[in-house]
């Protein structure tokens, strides 16, 4: 079993994203708003509109100041360079600049996966 991790930079593309992978096999992805510390280290000073108790969210200026971070569990190396490809299919190339940052993480053990039809979830 495989564990994908994609940074996605462009918020535009996120549902093709998606579409390209569930289209290359993959049965269930996470996505979470994210930022680096490239982004962090352009905004000066600290934000003066926050709520008393914020959340993760409060913290973006606008939707496109954030990264969106998408994983999954796949079952095959196939499937992972599958994966790959439909993401570079959308994005572009993942060694140029901007496109983005995937990675493919060999996974020992997985607890809690429910699987459907032979398929990881």
């Amino acid at each position: 079993m495989y564990l994908i991790l994609f940074v996605l930079n462009d918020p535009d593309k996120v549902e093709q994203v998606l579409n390209a992978w569930e289209q290359a096999g993959v049965s269930g992805v996470t996505i979470l708003p994210s930022t680096g510390l490239g982004r962090i280290r352009q905004k000066e000073g600290l934000r003066d509109d926050l709520p008393l108790l914020p959340s993760l969210e409060d913290f973006y200026h606008h939707e496109a100041d954030i990264n969106h971070t998408l994983f999954t569990l796949v079952e095959s190396e196939a499937l992972a360079q599958k994966v790959l490809e439909a993401t570079q299919a959308v994005v572009g190339d993942l060694d140029q600049p901007g496109n983005g940052i995937l990675a493919i993480l060999p996974t020992v053990k997985v607890y809690g996966l429910i699987k459907r039809n032979g398929a990881a979830s």
